[in-house]
């Protein structure tokens, strides 16, 4: 598919994030403290709770139902450490969020 656009940088402002379709695909644009804007999958690996509903602390995501929390930067778990979350590629362009939905797919973990 490529890079398709997303959103603006005025639809997720920095230490924000947000949920939309893309490809099919639930996707989370997070804009992290520092400017990082990072796309993972929009649904917790655990119980397929919509990650939104969480709690973006810098760069930190934590899941509202099981405090399942997420590195975004690597999109790696820091608790549990063995989970991990899909990161799409992102290009931005000006002020324009493309992702590529095809870059990765989306986890699902076993507690």
């Amino acid at each position: 598919m490529g890079y398709v656009r997303v959103c603006s940088l005025d639809d997720v402002w920095e230490g924000d994030m947000e949920s939309f379709e893309v490809g099919g695909k639930e996707v989370l644009i997070a804009h992290l403290d520092g400017g990082d804007v990072v796309a993972t999958q929009a649904i917790c690996p655990h119980q397929q709770v919509e990650l939104v509903e969480g709690e973006l602390d810098k760069k930190t995501l934590m899941c509202k139902s099981h405090l399942w929390t997420f590195d975004l930067t690597t999109c790696q778990g820091i608790n549990p450490g063995h989970a991990r979350l899909a990161r799409y590629p992102v290009r931005l362009e000006g002020d324009d969020v493309y992702i590529d939905p095809d870059g990765d797919t989306p986890k699902i973990a076993h507690s």
